[in-house]
């Protein structure tokens, strides 16, 4: 396997971390400012418990203060829009993290927008939503974001290149095609979806294809053409007998068979996966900067 086909996501994201944690020491030195960081872990989730223990580790290691606040899974929504309120008015936290999915009873919309837009690091918030469609300053959503990084330090051409994004959600699909369309990157963009007819038609005339449907190896060899650029960001559970945990981890590309006809490919794990926590950790620095001109 030519390891040059591959886009390292681990590799780049520490590459970059290790740039933020430069930068975090010189704010700290120059303007005596330490980024900060508020998670609101709400429930017992297994998965969103390690989420945040290890964006929790990640700011410890970047030299990022950062405090993380678990409710109990019956909270009152007064109750946690209280506490986003006291991060609201908190000048050592620059970013506001609340972790989803949130219990049935909590309004999740509500809460996204309780949050100051300043602070939403995230990216969620439909304040920077509308900015971002807009083509202004803004916080880019973390995965969108990440994708972006990969295409740009790979030295992928993007100016004038046409892009399908297979996936319309508002974390992914959606912001992505947005910062697709932006002057700096200029690609021609198409987004397909469950309702169009035939992806397939779309993905073979594509030079980038970004895949985040959800359905394991959905992008076959035969749906692409030679020397395309492939971004994963699935993440499925397969069986797997032979593994230890009875399950094996693929995106949502069959990359043994793309990976022959590709010029550049994600892996995964390996790839997108690692860069969304990178881009929280910029947006937030990028936040105690004062960088991003609302």
């Amino acid at each position: 396997m030519n390891n040059d086909k591959i886009i390292d996501g681990n590799l780049i994201a520490n590459e970059i971390k290790e740039e933020i944690k430069l930068e975090a020491g010189r704010l700290k030195e120059e303007r005596g400012i330490v980024p900060g960081l508020a998670f609101i872990l709400v429930g017992n989730n297994p998965a969103s418990q390690i989420y945040v223990k290890s964006k929790g580790k990640t700011c410890n290691e970047l030299g990022f203060y950062s405090v993380t606040e678990e409710l109990p899974e019956d909270i009152d929504e007064s109750v946690l829009l209280d506490l986003i309120n006291k991060f609201n008015n908190d000048s050592k936290i620059h970013g506001i993290l609340v972790q989803l999915p949130l219990p049935s009873h909590i309004d999740e919309t509500k809460i996204l927008e309780a949050i100051d837009y300043r602070k939403d690091v995230d990216g969620f918030h439909p304040q920077n939503i509308g900015r971002l469609v807009a083509g202004k300053d803004c916080f880019y959503p973390c995965t969108p974001f990440g994708i972006i990084e990969l295409l740009r330090r790979s030295k992928i051409e993007t100016q004038g290149k046409s892009a399908t994004i297979i996936g319309r959600s508002n974390i992914v699909g959606k912001p992505l095609a947005n910062l697709l369309l932006r002057k700096e990157i200029n690609c021609t963009v198409s987004v397909c979806h469950s309702g169009t007819s035939d992806i397939r038609k779309y993905t073979l005339n594509s030079d980038i294809i970004i895949v985040a449907i959800g359905k394991p190896e959905f992008l076959k060899a035969d749906m692409i053409n030679e020397g395309c650029v492939i971004i994963d960001v699935g993440i499925n559970r397969l069986p797997d007998s032979t593994k230890k945990s009875g399950y094996r981890i693929v995106g949502d590309v069959d990359f043994k068979n793309c990976y022959e006809k590709s010029f550049k490919i994600t892996p995964v794990p390996g790839g997108v996966g690692p860069m969304t926590i990178a881009m929280l950790m910029k947006n937030t620095l990028l936040s105690a900067k004062g960088e991003v001109k609302f």
